[in-house]
């Protein structure tokens, strides 16, 4: 392979910056084309469901340690 060729992955780093910025709404144009140009869908994929469930369970888990508290 040349080196025109050969694309950069994404570390995992990377991946995540890019869930949480992509999340919040914040994705940079740049980012977001070097995602979809180096990237591996089936990574980022993983990564939002993955970053979902984080922010379903953190936020499930805020409401109940609030409510028990308060009952």
């Amino acid at each position: 392979m040349t080196d025109e060729k050969k694309q950069k992955r994404p570390g995992l780093g990377s991946v995540v910056k890019s869930v949480l910025a992509a999340g919040i709404g914040v994705q940079s144009d740049k980012n977001r084309k070097d995602d979809f140009e180096n990237g591996n869908p089936l990574v980022f994929i993983i990564a939002g469901f993955v970053g979902t469930f984080l922010f379903i369970a953190t936020i499930a888990t805020i409401v109940g340690f609030v409510l028990s508290n308060n009952g």
